[in-house]
């Protein structure tokens, strides 16, 4: 078992200054102010209080950034949990949620200490996008009720029925409530467009809120729902443990924990993506661990990391995880001070908020170029997209994790090749090898020998984690690549988009039928260009003079 790591925040505060305080201290403002309405609308949404989802930001926000191992990571409740905890609460209560949450945190835990964290690194690309797709179709459902201001008696928590009783109470739509979601919704989309300092959301959470009060416009408001948000801190109780619910509970549970570290994982590797620094995943499991351990007890729902106000911490300034301790804290400061005003928001603009949130965690881009592989990874992709949407996330990631293995297994079947050795086969190697070339200093040269699969992408990641190492040109030799799925093109892409950053260029080279196949049918050549995929080594070299004799003019 491996010792326990050192949270990111103590290496920080050991070359701490004044002027890292300043900007932790506007950056962590500025997210806790995003943080607001998000955390409310992901609480209604799950089928809980706007409370709940704000203790959650508050204390697994702390807690995350205190013992965490990412710089720049912000956590707290996130879409991807929306369903799965709505189910839960349906099948088993409020009381089964924490139960859940809390094993879901000792899962995290074991995973943090043994270093078995990393095994979320097995799930293929196809597979994450198609619970992402999902799960964002299923958020934008969830709020059509209050974007329109429907009259429903109850809503229906599987999707067919849900979308049937839409269409059978369409009739009932508030024109108050769609003005008010149809103008909440065009100013989150079009403040980034004016100011990208000033959170959309939040100028549409205080403009309706001033609307709803000073006008009294007839709009369900979380105080008509909810009666308010209680002022001052969250009682503290630790839930009623039932060994009985935990073998039933424990899909749920393993589903929470895979959803958590697969998301606070990927969040991280984005914020070391803006910051240059490397994250220590393990330290990030062992921090979400503890949160999901400690939400519970004061009425909250599963923690994890958040992409986009990890991008928003970043973007604001944060330089080290203080910046997400001051984004709790001003979560709490809202609440010890501003919650009587919140009984005036309207449930309208919370939806607005989340459609906007369930378009961004979509991944719609990615559709098309899954749609250009293969039979096997289209209907990866589809499979697990229909589960999440049509059946439910527990069944999706079981069977995700089942595909996952036979595309695997599929993979590397097709990497097994038995070819004679004639003068021709001799001939046609000789312009890949390496031990005769003069290879210019302006080019450096990586190569990947096997099976470039999801499980093994991240080799490319901790290779290149230093890129002033190499030279302006990278060649990247694929001739001894023997497959290559969704999950490497992508690892390919990004290291691509990485060198553009350091103003170095990518050059492929070499790739064999497999890879090759699924390099041109992929947008690879789009991000890199068509005339820096080369068929072997030699033509690598001199289409690399080409560039440098450019770059010396």
């Amino acid at each position: 078992m491996a010792s326990w790591p050192q949270p990111k925040l103590f290496e920080c505060l050991a070359r701490y200054n004044r002027a890292d305080f300043l900007a932790d201290f506007i950056a962590g403002f500025t997210v806790g102010l995003v943080a607001l309405p998000l955390a409310m609308a992901f609480g209604i949404s799950s089928g809980v209080t706007p409370q709940a989802g704000i203790y959650t930001a508050i204390l697994g926000g702390f807690l995350t950034s205190l013992l965490g191992g990412s710089k720049i990571q912000i956590s707290g409740p996130t879409g991807a949990f929306v369903v799965i905890v709505a189910g839960i609460i349906q099948k088993h209560g409020i009381s089964g949620l924490h139960i859940v949450t809390m094993m879901a945190g000792v899962i995290l835990l074991v995973l943090g200490l043994t270093g078995l964290g990393t095994a979320v690194k097995f799930i293929p690309r196809p597979i994450v996008i198609g619970f992402t797709n999902g799960i964002a179709v299923l958020i934008a459902s969830t709020q059509i009720k209050d974007f329109f201001g429907l009259t429903m008696a109850s809503v229906p928590g599987e999707f067919i029925q849900k979308t049937q009783a839409y269409v059978r109470d369409f009739h009932t739509v508030a024109l108050p409530a769609l003005a008010l979601a149809g103008i909440s919704l065009a100013v989150i989309l079009v403040t980034p467009k004016v100011s990208r300092r000033v959170p959309g959301s939040i100028l549409a959470l205080l403009g309706s809120t001033a609307a709803v009060y000073f006008l009294h416009l007839p709009v369900e408001t979380i105080g008509s729902k909810f009666g308010g948000i209680p002022s001052g801190l969250p009682a503290f109780e630790v839930p009623a443990f039932r060994p009985d619910l935990i073998l039933p509970l424990l899909p749920s549970a393993l589903t929470v924990a895979i959803l958590a570290a697969l998301e606070s994982l990927l969040s991280a590797v984005v914020g070391d993506s803006m910051t240059g620094d490397r994250h220590n995943s393990n330290a990030e499991l062992l921090a979400q661990g503890i949160a999901n351990i400690a939400v519970p007890m004061v009425g909250g729902t599963p923690v994890t990391g958040a992409i986009a106000r990890t991008a928003t911490n970043f973007r604001s300034g944060a330089r080290t995880p203080v910046s997400g301790l001051i984004h709790a804290l001003t979560l709490l400061a809202v609440i010890l001070l501003f919650a009587p005003l919140a009984k005036y928001v309207p449930l309208a603009t919370l939806a607005a908020v989340l459609m906007v949130v369930a378009y961004n965690m979509g991944e719609w881009k990615e559709i098309p170029v899954i749609l250009r592989l293969s039979a096997a990874d289209i209907s990866v992709w589809l499979i697990t997209f229909l589960l999440t949407v049509v059946a439910d996330l527990t069944l999706a990631v079981e069977t995700g994790m089942a595909l996952a293995a036979l595309l695997y297994i599929y993979r590397i079947s097709q990497t097994t090749t038995v070819e004679t050795v004639t003068a021709d086969y001799i001939e046609k190697g000789r312009p890949h090898i390496l031990q005769d070339k003069d290879v210019p200093e302006y080019i450096s040269i990586l190569r990947i020998h096997g099976p470039f699969l999801f499980g093994t992408t991240d080799k490319l990641d901790e290779e290149t984690a230093d890129l002033t190492k190499f030279h302006d040109i990278v060649c990247l030799r694929l001739r001894n690549m023997t497959a290559i799925d969704a999950t490497g093109l992508h690892a390919i892409t990004r290291f691509s988009g990485r060198l553009r950053q350091a103003g170095k260029t990518l050059l492929l080279c070499g790739a064999r039928n497999q890879p090759g196949y699924f390099i041109q049918h992929s947008d690879l050549p789009g991000h890199i260009g068509e005339e820096n995929i080369l068929p072997h080594v030699s033509a690598a070299i001199h289409r690399a003079e080409e560039i440098h004799a450019k770059q010396s003019l």
